[in-house]
């Protein structure tokens, strides 16, 4: 068991003695995720049993403060310090679902955050390749995600609007921050017949999810709905 691990299992055990919360063991999170799977995901219209399966493997208490540990498993954001979010499950699940995922691709995702995506798609992918901006936030994550035993997500500090070129092209390319446009730098880095998705639009209100497929050089798109996301910092901000 790694350290952080050991010190979240060690925090919760001293909250169920000090206050008595309902939040009082692995069996509890196990519960609230499998109704988190059943009536937030599922029920929505995710079908996908590649994704079904990671969120219920998946412990997305494992990757939200400890404040938030009695909200772990409700289905909206959660803040995760520096200004930033944990998105919303059915959120995480829809994108995931979207980019039409078959087990052999190598993914490239903008904005690491908590870690709890790349998590997901780590269960599922062959490789993740996950960048974050905030080195606070991806120095937490990359111990995270080593800590848990996700061997196949490579983590890196950088700015995500120009892509990992080293390890590029890349099968599907998801951001999980908003922009007002794409990156250039990310559609070049994706593979002929990739997928790209992005919250696209304001980045102070609310975004349009779009899906964006490379199909001989050219990039139609896909719309599939509303989503609130932060927005991406960086050289994104500066265009």
């Amino acid at each position: 068991m790694s350290k952080q691990v050991f010190g979240t299992a060690l925090f919760l055990i001293m909250v169920c003695i000090l206050s008595n919360s309902v939040v009082c063991s692995a069996d509890e999170f196990t519960k609230r995720k499998q109704e988190m799977v059943k009536k937030d995901i599922e029920s929505r219209g995710i079908r996908d049993k590649k994704v079904l399966d990671a969120m219920l493997k998946v412990p997305r208490h494992l990757f939200v403060d400890k404040t938030q540990l009695d909200r772990a498993y409700n289905d909206h954001p959660l803040p995760i310090g520096e200004g930033q979010t944990i998105s919303q499950p059915y959120v995480v699940a829809l994108m995931t679902e979207a980019v039409s995922l078959k087990g052999g691709e190598r993914v490239l995702e903008i904005g690491t955050g908590s870690g709890y995506q790349a998590a997901i798609l780590g269960e599922i992918v062959k490789e993740v390749f996950t960048i974050e901006i905030k080195k606070g936030l991806y120095e937490i994550v990359r111990d995270r995600l080593k800590g848990l035993g996700y061997e196949n997500v490579r983590a890196k500090h950088g700015d995500g609007y120009f892509g990992w070129e080293e390890y590029a092209p890349f099968d599907v390319i998801m951001v999980t921050a908003s922009a007002n446009h794409i990156p250039p730098p990310l559609l070049s880095q994706l593979k002929e017949g990739g997928r790209l998705i992005i919250p696209l639009g304001s980045t102070v209100f609310f975004q349009t999810l779009t899906l964006v497929q490379k199909e001989k050089g050219k990039f139609p798109i896909k719309e599939l709905g509303s989503v609130a996301f932060v927005p991406m910092t960086g050289k994104a901000q500066k265009k």
